[in-house]
C-alpha cells in the first residue's frame, strides 16, 4: 500500500515538477478539494477506508418529554465532523493534507484510533471502537489520478 502511494507521489511530482508553483498550488488544492468530498462521502456511508462497514451504535434509550413527545432525534454519526468546516485541506506546492481541525480533531483521533475518552466532561470514560475516518484506498488513488489529470488538461 504505502509501495502504491509512493510510486503515485513520484509519477505527480514529476508531472506538476513542470509547473510554475502558482499552478501547482491550484492544482493541488483542486485535487485536494476532490478527496476531502470523497472522504466526506465515506465518513456519511459509515464505512473505513478499506471498505468494511463501522461497528453499530449502542442502542439507546428514547428520550421522552412531556406528553410523550420524542425530543431528541437518532443523528447520523459524525454528521457535523464531515463537513468542510471541520475537515479542512491544506494545499502547498509540494504536497496536500486533509486534517481535522480544533476539538473535532480530538474526537476523530479517538475513534481513528479506538482510544479511550470521557463522554462527558466530568462523566464516565469510554473505550471507543477503532473507526478509521481518513484513509487512501484504491478508489482514492485513482480519484487522485484522474482529478489531477483533469486539472491539468483544463488548466
Amino acid at each position: 500500500m504505502s509501495g502504491d502511494l509512493h510510486a503515485l507521489a513520484t509519477w505527480a511530482g514529476a508531472l506538476l515538477a513542470k509547473l510554475q508553483p502558482a499552478q501547482r498550488r491550484a492544482i493541488n488544492h483542486k485535487v485536494a478539494i476532490d478527496l476531502r468530498r470523497s472522504e466526506a462521502q465515506r465518513i456519511k456511508a459509515q464505512q473505513g477506508p478499506d471498505g468494511t462497514a463501522y461497528p453499530a451504535r449502542r442502542p439507546r434509550e428514547e428520550f421522552k418529554g412531556k406528553n410523550g413527545r420524542i425530543m431528541r432525534q437518532k443523528a447520523a454519526p459524525f454528521a457535523k465532523i464531515r463537513t468542510s468546516k471541520h475537515l479542512n485541506v491544506k494545499a502547498a506546492g509540494d504536497g496536500i493534507e486533509i486534517e481535522f481541525f480544533g476539538w473535532v480533531a480530538r474526537v476523530a483521533r479517538v475513534h481513528q484510533f479506538g482510544q479511550q475518552d470521557r463522554v462527558t466532561k466530568k462523566g464516565p470514560a469510554h473505550k471507543y471502537w477503532e473507526q478509521p475516518l481518513l484513509g487512501l484506498n484504491d478508489q482514492d488513488r485513482t480519484l487522485v489520478l484522474e482529478s489531477l489529470l483533469h486539472h491539468i488538461r483544463s488548466g
